[in-house]
């Protein structure tokens, strides 16, 4: 087994601390506001991203940190402020693997950070900024609150308004 750098096990422990805001953020935002897209399709995916980072501690034999955030992940007012709160904190996710992927050489760990800076860029970013841009023309609820029946990136059950009707 290899020993990785001190930096290495920063990066690591870095990104995993990001996972767990960023589940316990969406599991909050559910919590408040009931299962409504796009946070419970986000909220299993970061709970697959925190497993693909924890078999990285594994594999390199590292104490695995207890999730820190449950009860302390910020609170909105409104669905829309958490959609808002989505797009900022998926850009700055973005950035922050960005700088990671700079740290290191070891191909797992790379593979492991492209995989959930993709995820995060190209999934998650854009489902939130189609929340926040529903939320801000002229009403009807932001992302349904229908329990995940409208089917795969469909935002669950939403009224679409035409014609001024």
């Amino acid at each position: 087994m290899d020993t990785l750098t001190d930096a290495e096990v920063q990066i690591l422990h870095e990104a995993l601390d990001d996972e767990y805001r960023a589940w316990a953020t969406y599991d909050q935002v559910i919590a408040d506001f009931g299962e409504v897209r796009p946070f419970i399709n986000i909220r299993e995916a970061e709970a697959r991203h925190i497993q693909a980072l924890l078999r990285l501690f594994e594999r390199y034999g590292l104490a695995v940190p207890a999730n820190p955030w449950p009860g302390k992940a910020e609170r909105y007012t409104s669905l829309q402020a958490a959609c808002e709160a989505g797009v900022v904190a998926e850009i700055a996710n973005g950035e922050m693997y960005s700088r990671l992927l700079g740290q290191t050489q070891r191909e797992d760990i790379l593979r492991v950070l492209r995989n959930l800076q993709e995820a995060s860029q190209q999934r998650h970013l854009p489902a939130f900024q189609r929340c926040a841009q529903r939320g801000s023309v002229g009403g009807g609820s932001v992302g349904g609150r229908d329990g995940g029946t409208g089917g795969p990136g469909r935002g669950g059950q939403r009224v679409r308004h035409r014609g001024g009707v």
